[in-house]
């Protein structure tokens, strides 16, 4: 896939993380995760990058996260990617991946 960004254009961070980019003179494909589905193994993959556990990529403020009651499904890595595949607003923002390796904006 090649150099990336889960962006949402939205989001101050998210768009200052596409600026600098831009300003570096990096080639990157946007992914715009809340009109793009997820898929598993991706997400897989981006974690392996970011060297965490997928709870350490969660925004625990989000509406979807509490009214969904994730909180019970953090300790399992499977059932918590699923979450994110269909909730996909409680995924931090935005995920920069370049290479092998990815942050957090």
């Amino acid at each position: 896939m090649g150099n990336y960004i889960y962006h949402n254009p939205r989001w101050g961070k998210s768009r200052k993380s596409v600026e600098i980019l831009n300003k570096e003179n990096v080639k990157y494909s946007i992914i715009e995760y809340l009109k793009t589905s997820l898929n598993h193994k991706e997400l897989i993959d981006v974690f392996k990058k970011l060297n965490i556990k997928p709870i350490q990529a969660i925004r625990k403020n989000e509406a979807e996260f509490k009214d969904n009651n994730i909180i019970s499904i953090v300790n399992n890595d499977v059932k918590l990617i699923n979450a994110i595949i269909k909730f996909p607003k409680i995924l931090e923002r935005p995920i920069v991946v370049i290479g092998n390796n990815a942050v957090i904006g």
